[in-house]
């Protein structure tokens, strides 16, 4: 717990709310033991406010654009890759059935569990010291231009409008390879049309790296495609 305070850059007064902020729901039974359900439900409430609060204040544009600028920012996906620089998976409390399964390396756990934490943290030492937890862990895609024009697309649902324009087939997406740490892998994802591969893209996540093969695939495409 004390090594896991320090990567946070908070310490608890009650180490409980920690304790139980890292329990998943499989150990409820097991041990009979509170876990990070209810904290994490409160935690998405925390997180939304303290983002919508820094896109408020940081950029000039529309509801729309900051909706989606803030989705983006608060998704699974960045929610896990976050949630690396705190090694999470390391300090779960799983049951051996999850264990077994790979729970410490799953993405919506390890999005679950920051969640929780940040709800924690909240608890114990207030709204502030929550917010100042939420943008140092999403330093990095809070500010690398979360509210990007070319960020606002979802390119997987783009390029499936595109091959199924005049009743084309629709993409299919395949795992290449996974590498990497189990606590930080990387995806690599290929992007199917009629049996032949369209592009490649990587990420931490297999959601993150279909993005990114959709969006090279679509942007190879979309200029013959629509003459």
């Amino acid at each position: 717990m004390k090594t896991l305070m320090s990567r946070l850059g908070y310490t608890f007064r009650d180490e409980s709310l920690l304790q139980t902020a890292l329990t998943h729901p499989s150990c409820s039974g097991e041990r009979h033991v509170a876990n990070y359900q209810r904290l994490e439900f409160l935690g998405d409430a925390v997180l939304q406010l303290a983002i919508s609060r820094f896109l408020f204040d940081h950029y000039p544009d529309q509801e729309g654009k900051l909706s989606r600028a803030r989705a983006r920012l608060v998704c699974e996906d960045s929610l896990f890759e976050a949630s690396h620089q705190y090694h999470l998976g390391d300090y779960l409390i799983l049951s051996s059935g999850e264990e077994r399964m790979g729970g410490r390396e799953r993405p919506s756990i390890l999005a679950d569990v920051m969640e929780a934490i940040f709800a924690a943290v909240y608890l114990d030492g207030g709204y502030d010291q929550a917010e100042a937890l939420i943008l140092r862990t999403l330093d990095q895609p809070l500010h690398n231009h979360p509210v990007d024009r070319k960020l606002d697309y979802d390119y997987k649902s783009l390029l499936q409008i595109l091959t199924q324009k005049d009743g084309g087939a629709t993409p299919v997406y395949e795992l290449v390879a996974r590498t990497g740490e189990d606590h930080c892998p990387t995806f690599v994802m290929r992007v199917m049309l009629n049996g032949e591969e369209l592009a490649r893209g990587e990420g931490h996540s297999k959601q993150a790296a279909q993005q990114q093969a959709a969006q090279t695939a679509y942007n190879q495409l979309k200029g013959s495609w629509n003459r």
